[in-house]
């Protein structure tokens, strides 16, 4: 029988996995959205906590912040609960603690993404845009942003790459995703290899279809564009 049977509780586990995955990013990418505005913005203390937040978060190892959020959150929010009239224990869910703590963190490396990219649209597009009597809305929505995203795709793209394969750590705060899945057949089975071999091959199947998927949009974006000034 394929993989013992195990199969199908490795499906399981890479839905959960990727679950984690795509809700990471997109927390990952309003919080570097919000960041990258920050930086570029005239406010000192918008740039200040910007700038904190990018250099704490990408100096801090992942594991170390994923058991601070899931322990210490747990912690802080025990404490705090009774003080509101709470008296039952309160479990953090490991896919939350997991979606969270991934989705911090990666958004501070996206907030360097869109930074740049922000910076890449020459500024002359943008006051042509509230000379012809455009919102500073208008001109972010519909002249700055389009272009923004299709600078900003190649960092989005490698930024996913690494998330989703950096989503294997939440399997040491016990949520049941395909790294953990693995594990346990491993363990059952007391063939590793076999296993592990199987979870590797199932990453490689994401990230490949990824590639495929960012390689597409590329080509959308770019239409019209010519390629030397890509």
């Amino acid at each position: 029988m394929l993989l013992h049977g195990f199969l199908p509780s490795l499906l399981e586990g890479a839905a959960v996995t990727l679950g984690v995955a795509l809700s990471s990013l997109l927390i990952a990418a309003v919080l570097g959205l919000t960041g990258a505005l920050a930086k570029l913005s005239r406010s000192r203390i918008a740039r200040g906590v910007a700038g904190v937040y990018t250099t704490l978060i990408r100096g801090v190892p992942d594991l170390v912040l994923m058991l601070l959020v899931f322990y210490g959150g747990q912690l802080a929010v025990n404490t705090v609960a009774p003080m509101l009239g709470h008296e039952d224990y309160i479990d953090i869910d490991p896919f939350v603690a997991g979606v969270l703590t991934i989705g911090f963190i990666f958004g501070a490396y996206l907030t360097e993404a869109f930074r740049g990219a922000f910076l890449a649209v020459p500024a002359g597009q943008r006051e042509a845009g509230l000379a012809f009597g455009m919102s500073p809305r208008q001109v972010l929505w519909r002249i700055t942003l389009p272009q923004m995203l299709r600078h900003a795709l190649p960092g989005i793209s490698n930024n996913w790459l690494v998330l989703i394969k950096s989503t294997a750590i939440v399997s040491v705060i016990g949520l049941s995703d395909l790294m953990t899945r693995g594990q346990q057949a491993a363990g059952n089975t007391r063939e590793p290899f076999s296993f592990y071999l199987a979870v590797a091959l199932i990453y490689l199947v994401f990230t490949t279809v990824s590639e495929l998927g960012f390689s597409w949009a590329h080509r959308r974006l770019a239409i019209g564009v010519k390629e030397g000034r890509l």
